[in-house]
């Protein structure tokens, strides 16, 4: 069986192991930057773009001989190798790796990596990207083109603008590679601001490091630990059920809509980091609620998105998972508008204190083409002086 050789670049030539490793090939496939590093080697060459055209021809030259393909670092980590793993047989490919980008990089900024994070932006668009970057104290990018270090920079800014993280506007700190293992390789640190005024190759790895945050619990913050307006909070026990009842997903969108302090959001938040937030409120108050509990608790995957439902929904990206907790007498057209948007799958859960909500949320879930479920919850507060019973609250759950 002929072999498909996956040789991984980490600098401006081809060692003699390498060029060995390639002449035992009838073609080398790579991009024009690699290819050009094998011309001395008297192999026909193939450009690997567009990859949907360059696997055919793979797979018709290891019919007759060994084909060599050129890669990035370490091809099996967020490059090509899985691709060619899926095409062919593992006992077809060999890989050989190099140092990988992230390894040149950090060896550079001479920072300890093994406590980073690392997100790879390539190809990315609809996601939060500030809640990707900020979900760790040290996070390792892989960028792209429409996600440039100066871009990232931008956004980071933006964000933080947004929920007035003045302490991280000043202490974060942006760490980029550029064109490493190149004559033109540079290393650049600085703040965010000085990040996004200047421009970076194409050819780039961002570390950004933002300052130590402890580490909690994921789940159950009490009322005293969330910023909230007098009486305006879903109490503890309603919180858990509710979000038991969403199932949130590890990713994705999710719409807490009437948001109030954002209690459910930023247990969502802390629950799932790899979930975007969307907390809609239109009161200022209990817009700078969440604002505080965001900073107060890290959740930087929360979006707080002022204004009235549903008249802001259509800007949000489309969510798997929608919570009603609070509706402003809108509650028809925020079901109605919810349940165009979800995506397969989707869940919409809405909390009812008032009676009229708990009867008019399933039959507006229902209209929508919602099966909704029904959860009756009392709570006794049992441990004070008297006990103390809170208000009645239905839950209701609808589902595709």
């Amino acid at each position: 069986m002929f072999r498909l050789l996956v040789v991984g670049m980490a600098g401006q030539c081809l060692s003699a192991p390498q060029k060995e490793l390639l002449s035992s090939c009838r073609l080398v496939v790579g991009g024009r930057r690699f290819l050009a590093l094998a011309d001395d080697i008297g192999v026909e060459t193939l450009n690997i773009t567009p990859l949907a055209k360059a696997v055919p021809a793979i797979k018709k030259a290891l019919r007759k001989g060994n084909v060599g393909v050129l890669a990035s670092g370490d091809p099996l980590f967020f490059g090509i190798g899985r691709r060619l793993v899926d095409e062919f047989s593992a006992e077809q490919v060999e890989f050989h790796p190099a140092l990988s980008s992230l390894q040149l990089a950090m060896a550079g900024f001479r920072v300890p990596w093994e406590d980073a994070g690392i997100v790879s932006l390539h190809g990315r668009t609809s996601e939060h990207v500030p809640g990707l970057l900020l979900a760790r104290s040290k996070t390792i990018v892989l960028t792209d083109a429409k996600n440039s270090p100066d871009v990232l920079a931008g956004k980071l800014i933006e964000y933080l603008e947004l929920i007035e993280a003045n302490h991280l506007l000043e202490k974060c700190r942006v760490m980029v590679a550029e064109n490493l293992g190149m004559e033109s390789e540079r290393f650049f640190a600085g703040s965010l601001k000085q990040a996004a005024d200047r421009s970076f190759s194409d050819l780039n790895v961002l570390c950004l490091l933002r300052p130590r945050e402890s580490v909690q619990e994921r789940l159950g913050l009490t009322e005293s630990e969330i910023a909230h307006s007098r009486g305006l909070i879903t109490k503890d026990e309603i919180r858990a059920v509710a979000l038991h009842c969403l199932r949130l997903p590890a990713s994705g969108v999710f719409w807490d809509v009437g948001a109030g302090s954002g209690s459910v959001s930023i247990e969502a938040a802390r629950l799932n980091p790899g979930l975007t937030v969307y907390a809609v409120e239109r009161k200022a108050e209990e817009l700078t609620n969440i604002k505080t509990n965001i900073r107060d608790h890290g959740c930087y995957n929360v979006v707080p998105v002022e204004g009235t439902a549903p008249d802001v929904l259509g800007g949000l990206p489309a969510p798997q998972r929608v919570f009603i907790g609070g509706n402003g007498g809108l509650l028809a057209g925020i079901i109605d508008e919810a349940a165009k948007r979800l995506s397969g799958g989707g869940l919409l859960v809405a909390n009812a204190v008032t009676e009229k909500t708990a009867v008019d949320a399933p039959e507006l879930m229902a209209g929508a083409g919602l099966l909704p479920r029904i959860s009756v919850i009392n709570v006794t507060r049992i441990g004070q002086e008297e006990p103390a019973v809170l208000n009645q609250i239905s839950i209701i759950t609808g589902t595709r």
